[in-house]
């Protein structure tokens, strides 16, 4: 789709608008009206210090890296350094990449921090999360009044700002921002779509990186993140930006002349209608405090990019990031699921399986697979990153490195079963097939991570960044040792149901 995008629009560039544009806020309201964004001045003064002094904080305890990222089968590392907080036990994928979140301070959980300051950074920014959360319900509220009667021809940041004073002055919603109250029948649907569970911390400081790609449709410029849309979001849920540019920074105060499109000292968020030429595109400058709203739909119908400016900036992006498959609570509940098919002899202690059903041995093996490469080897890739922040995440690794090992025992329960040939010949021949099915992909991705860990771009990591051989893993592939050969295996179970 991008290839034929720009393959039609050869040389040519299509056209976009700023704020200095006449027709910028008419564009606005008509074709992203689902985009709310708030000035600084907006927000207390009390939590943008706060949430200021987390990010340098967390800068200073060199807690953002650069993710080695794969797309189309090939490593990246972002521009863009990174860092998950959020809810303990949670994880957000993107680019075939799940970050574990540093926990933010929960009731109930016992987070060791490295240090006091890390703990007041984290907690400053759930401070954050939860100011934004309640201001997301009110864009909604406002965002559905809006549509349900002819609106007045004002500018989107007008109108939800009106809508909110509007609300005040009626009383729904005190001085006192804690205090907003959601109608009941509203409350469930606006609450599942503005409950944020993680935020991803970015940071970049444009004048180290040595290459930046450029804005290939308006030609708006050096882009700090390329046109997408955010991965593995709860269904039309907000996503809240809040963003932090070192304003005042010498690069930024050198570049004085008229301009054309956006300034490209200012960093700026970027919109367009998903591939579509006719509609021009919008590109917001984003100053320090700000903050952006995208609702409802828009990260579905519509993408977006950061654009560059001259100083270090960082971001908050707030997400209710789709935890149906990535929870401890899921992965291990699937852990214990596939572990209902062991089970162990009174007398000897000998092992065996309870069922060799095909549905049975298919759903096992394949959480054996997901335990492996969605969770431990996603983890142990990332080197010992986590551990500058807190340590808590490895009693979870440890409990799920167990889970595996009892997994891969009775993968060789299944092996010497069908050895055995005690099934009729339809029966085995079924078990194997669907047997060598999951081993060959169990292969194929063992293969995939061990030359990932041996790549150029893993190897150029820091020390505690480069990917981990953990003691369960062969220190000369990263591989984990097997009770069976899996490429014999996968050899021998091909001949037997030949």
């Amino acid at each position: 789709m991008k290839k034929k995008l720009l393959e039609e629009l050869g040389e040519s560039r299509l056209p976009y608008m700023t704020p200095a544009d006449a027709d910028f806020h008419q564009l606005w309201k008509t074709k992203y009206s689902k985009l709310v964004f708030r000035k600084s001045d907006t927000v207390p003064e009390e939590l943008h210090q706060m949430v200021q002094e987390s990010f340098l904080t967390l800068r200073k305890h060199d807690c953002f890296f650069q993710d080695l990222v794969r797309i189309k089968g090939k490593d990246f590392f972002t521009p863009v350094s990174r860092i998950l907080i959020g809810n303990p036990g949670c994880t957000y994928k993107y680019l075939n990449t799940r970050l574990f979140t540093v926990p933010w301070p929960t009731e109930g959980y016992e987070i060791k921090y490295c240090s006091p300051q890390i703990h007041d950074a984290c907690k400053a920014l759930i401070k954050l999360n939860d100011y934004l959360h309640i201001e997301a319900v009110k864009a909604l509220q406002g965002q559905n009044l809006l549509e349900s009667k002819e609106t007045e021809d004002t500018p989107v940041i007008d109108r939800e700002q009106n809508f909110a004073t509007s609300l005040r002055e009626k009383g729904s919603v005190s001085q006192d921002q804690s205090s907003f109250c959601v109608p009941e029948d509203d409350f469930t649907s606006l609450n599942s779509r503005t409950s944020y569970n993680v935020t991803l911390l970015n940071y970049m400081d444009p004048l180290q990186m040595l290459y930046l790609k450029q804005e290939p449709y308006f030609g708006m410029g050096n882009m700090a993140v390329s046109w997408h849309h955010d991965e593995n979001l709860v269904e039309r849920s907000t996503v809240a930006v809040y963003s932090y540019s070192c304003e005042g920074s010498p690069a930024e105060e050198t570049y004085d002349q008229k301009l054309q499109g956006r300034d490209p000292a200012v960093w700026h968020v970027g919109l367009k209608v998903a591939w579509d030429i006719e509609t021009p595109g919008l590109a917001i400058p984003l100053h320090q405090g700000d903050f952006y709203l995208m609702l409802d739909d828009l990260n579905m119908t519509h993408q977006h990019c950061v654009l560059a400016g001259f100083s270090p900036r960082f971001s908050s992006t707030h997400r209710v990031a789709d935890c149906s498959r990535g929870t401890l609570e899921y992965i291990f509940g699937q852990c214990e699921l596939a572990l209902q098919n062991l089970q162990t002899d009174s007398n000897s202690g000998a092992l065996s399986l309870k069922s060799l059903e095909t549905a049975v041995v298919k759903q096992v093996e394949e959480i054996h697979n997901e335990v492996e490469f969605e969770w431990l080897r996603q983890f142990w890739f990332q080197g010992k990153r986590y551990l500058k922040c807190t340590d808590w995440w490895l009693k979870p690794m440890a409990k799920l490195e167990e889970y595996w090992r009892k997994m891969e025992t009775m993968s060789s329960l299944v092996l010497h079963e069908v050895r055995k040939k005690e099934q009729t010949e339809e029966q085995r021949n079924e078990t194997i097939s669907c047997f060598l099915l999951v081993l060959t992909e169990r292969q194929r991705l063992r293969k995939e991570w061990t030359a990932r860990c041996q790549s150029e771009a893993a190897e150029s990591l820091p020390e505690d960044q480069k990917p981990e051989c953990h003691p369960f893993w062969t220190n000369d592939e990263c591989n984990m040792p097997l009770p069976y050969d899996l490429e014999e295996v996968i050899a021998h179970l091909q001949n037997l149901v030949q």
